[in-house]
């Protein structure tokens, strides 16, 4: 990789490791095993529904997309939309449209969708997942697919139990970078 990228990372809380007490998250570990000159770029907003990423991701983007670096940029959604009850359809519309206007732009995209939370929430979390998926598939972009590897992995349970069901702490990032770091992230940065 001789030219540099830029990679924007916008999300949630969980692109900036909340409930990490290493600091990394998943965006801190996959860029510790990334090689050449990638500089990612994390924009989290507490509580940031799919509805607000919409209009914010752009001028966020553009302020640092230099033009002699590549451009990438990676949706990493939380479980904002659900709790903030905005419907699956309408999730996904906000999807679709931030990935068809970066195919515009010009700028490659991953998806890294939500990981699973309670147990009572599966089944929705599951609902938006799949969506998130669909949308990402026909457009393209990988998809992180963290409901369906996470759900009965003892060690993402046992993390999500020890941290009172909010957050995962250092082990459930790990399991999520894992999880990027093995679906497509060297494909979609080169």
């Amino acid at each position: 990789m001789s030219q540099e990228t830029a990679v924007v990372v916008v999300g949630d809380e969980l692109v900036a490791a909340k409930g990490d007490p290493s600091a990394q998250g998943w965006l801190g570990r996959v860029m510790a095993r990334t090689p050449g000159k990638v500089t990612a770029f994390p924009l989290a907003v507490p509580a940031e529904t799919t509805t607000a990423l919409v209009s914010r991701w752009e001028p966020e983007a553009e302020r640092r997309f230099l033009p002699e670096t590549a451009h990438r940029l990676v949706v990493a959604i939380g479980w904002s939309d659900l709790d903030a009850g905005i419907s699956v359809p309408r999730a996904r519309l906000n999807l679709a449209n931030i990935l068809d206007r970066a195919r515009s732009l010009g700028v490659r995209t991953m998806v890294v969708g939500p990981p699973p939370r309670r147990r009572e929430e599966e089944s929705a979390i599951t609902a938006y997942s799949t969506a998130f998926a669909e949308v990402a598939s026909r457009r393209d972009a990988p998809y992180v697919d963290l409901v369906s590897a996470l759900a009965n992995h003892e060690q993402w349970l046992a993390d999500m139990v020890n941290s009172g069901h909010t957050w995962p702490a250092q082990h459930g990032y790990g399991l999520i970078a894992w999880m990027v770091q093995h679906t497509g992230w060297d494909q979609f940065l080169a």
